[in-house]
Formats: structure tokens, C-alpha cells, sequence
């Protein structure tokens, strides 16, 4: 796969270290500066290398704030080649390698090596090799914490959703996110619950409807919320949010496709399973925790939401070993 075949984001920004550029009428465009093998990586994933550029450009930019890394121009000689090891401190779930890849690549003045000893998604145990990468031991430690914040940070939401999910094994439930995300990194985040064996939810704004209890109070009603946004955005999905079963048969008989069923309890959640029968497939949201998780699911709804998994998830503990290059 060529990076010509790569989805290119719409809208850039991130400076002067990123890969926009302009064509030969001065038409600005965004192409994809990454090595070609990891820009298709990415895309595989289902990340846009073009935005993943950015997002380690500004990274870095943000840590050397215009300037360079003191510390390691003043100790380590400018031809010096060191091997260094992504190793995990804790177990967990691996998220975000190929991202790490991507901060390192905006470093590297020179090429360098890379091993892969994982793949996102995996469980990985306290002291394995994640990824190991050879070549200059400046760029190296400039890229450091750069890439472990982001590496750190996807494993720990990774880690997180794994076990929300193994929670929900063998049930028909499946834990899935929100749009609680950091900004700037939604993408990441969201991809890190994919890793970790949850769903997404909507991306955006703008690629489904989600009407909450305010949007209900200015249209007037739960059905005349739903029936605006229907006839507004015919082919969008539409999830309608409801506080009781009364509104719950409202959006059901309106026509929704997905009901979000804010603070039931489990009893409660039963009683909407039976209500609905099937017509639209139902959330559950609020009240939720690991303990309770498996009651939510036996009730039979679709999916548990869970904003902690992007807003609250503790980051996994990822060093960094440098080494003599072999």
C-alpha cells in the first residue's frame, strides 16, 4: 500500500514540523510525511497517519518548546547509536506502539531500526519487551517521554476496557465509550478501547444523533425531539436518551434506533429489555461499575457506556531501557 491510498485528514495544523504542504498551484494539501510501511500500519488500524503526524509533532514540539533537550545535547556525543527497549513496568493491555513509532519518526534525524515483540491488543506481563528501536541515542531520549505519555496513556484505557470486557464474557453486553474524551487525542483514545476489546461510540457530532434531556426540554417532548432529527438527518442513526419508562415507550414507538437509558437500575433495565422487544437495541448508562457490570448484562441490554474508560483510566507504567546497539 502506497501512502496515495492512505485516508488524509481534512484539516491539519499542527505547524511547521508536519507534513502539509501545497501542490504546484499553491492548493494546500496534506500528505502523509511517515515511512510508507507505518503509514499503512496505521491505516490498517483504522488511525489516519496524517493526523497521527500531527498529534507527534505537536507532542514534541510541546516538550522542546522551541528549543532542544539540554540535558542530552550537553551529555551524549552526536554520533552516539544506542538500541533502546519499550519494556512494561505492569501488566496490562499494549496500545499505541505504532503511534510510538510515529513520535520516534518525527525525531530521528537518522534512520532507525525497529523490533516488534507485540502487537496492540495484546496482554503483555510486568518486565516483557514491547518494542525495541536502534539508532541515535540523542534522538532517542528526545523522543522519550514524548512517546511513553502517549504509549502510557493508550495501554492504560487499553487496560481498562480489558477488563470491563472480560467482565461481560459470555454475555450478549458490550462495553463501549464516550465522547469523555482528552482533546485533541479522541482517535487514540477510542482506538485504545478497540484494543482493549470495547466499542465505539459515536466519533463525532456530526455521524449520529445522541438527544439528551436538554435537547428534549427545547423540542417539547421526546417524540417531537426524535421526529426533528429524523426529518432533519434522514439517513443518521438517532439514539434517544430517557430518564423513565414512560419516555422509554416515547422513543420506542417514535421509531429510534438506540435508547440510552440513563440511571435505571438492573430491575429497571429488565423491565425496558421487556418493553422494547427487540424494536431498538438499548444502552445502558450511569450507576455503572466492575461490580455491577455483570447484573447490568445479565438484564440483556446491548451495550454498557462508560466514560471512565477514556476519562478516568489510570496510565500503564512504560520505561524506556537504552542499551549498546548490537
Amino acid at each position: 500500500m502506497s501512502t496515495d491510498d492512505l485516508p488524509l485528514a481534512p484539516t491539519g495544523g499542527c505547524g511547521d514540523g508536519c507534513a502539509c504542504g501545497a501542490d504546484e498551484e499553491g492548493e494546500e494539501q496534506l500528505e502523509c510525511g511517515l515511512d510508507p510501511a507505518l503509514a499503512a500500519l496505521l491505516a490498517e488500524s483504522g488511525l489516519d497517519p496524517v493526523e497521527i503526524e500531527d498529534i507527534a509533532n505537536v507532542t514534541v514540539q510541546e516538550d522542546l518548546a522551541g528549543g532542544v533537550d539540554v540535558t542530552t545535547v550537553a551529555t551524549i556525543p552526536e554520533d552516539a547509536v544506542a538500541t533502546a527497549d519499550f519494556v512494561a513496568r505492569e501488566a496490562g493491555v499494549v496500545a499505541g506502539l505504532r503511534v510510538a513509532e510515529a513520535v520516534l519518526s518525527v525525531v530521528c534525524e537518522d534512520e532507525f531500526e525497529v523490533e516488534r515483540h507485540v502487537e496492540d491488543g495484546d496482554l503483555i506481563e510486568a518486565g516483557q519487551r514491547l518494542l525495541s528501536v536502534t539508532t541515535r541515542t540523542r534522538d532517542l531520549l528526545t523522543a522519550e517521554r514524548s512517546a511513553l505519555n502517549i504509549l502510557g496513556r493508550m495501554s492504560g484505557i487499553a487496560s481498562a476496557t480489558r477488563a470491563w470486557a472480560d467482565v461481560l464474557e459470555g454475555s450478549r453486553t458490550r462495553v463501549r465509550d464516550t465522547r469523555k474524551t482528552t482533546p485533541g487525542l479522541r482517535s487514540l483514545e477510542k482506538y485504545a478501547v478497540r484494543c482493549g476489546g470495547g466499542v465505539n461510540h459515536r466519533m463525532s457530532l456530526s455521524d449520529a444523533a445522541l438527544v439528551k434531556d436538554n435537547h428534549v426540554l427545547a423540542a417539547g417532548g421526546v417524540a417531537e425531539a426524535f421526529k426533528a432529527v429524523r426529518e432533519t438527518f434522514p439517513d443518521l442513526p438517532v439514539e434517544v436518551e430517557v430518564d423513565t419508562l414512560h419516555q422509554l415507550h416515547e422513543a420506542v414507538e417514535a421509531g429510534a434506533d438506540l435508547i440510552l437509558l440513563d440511571n435505571f437500575t438492573p430491575g429497571e433495565c429488565a423491565e425496558a429489555v421487556t418493553l422494547t422487544a427487540g424494536r431498538a437495541e438499548l444502552e445502558a448508562s450511569g450507576r455503572l461499575t466492575l461490580e455491577n457490570a455483570r447484573a447490568y448484562a445479565d438484564t440483556g441490554v446491548d451495550f454498557l457506556a462508560v466514560g471512565a474508560l477514556t476519562h478516568s483510566s489510570p496510565v500503564l507504567d512504560i520505561g524506556l531501557d537504552l542499551r549498546p546497539a548490537e
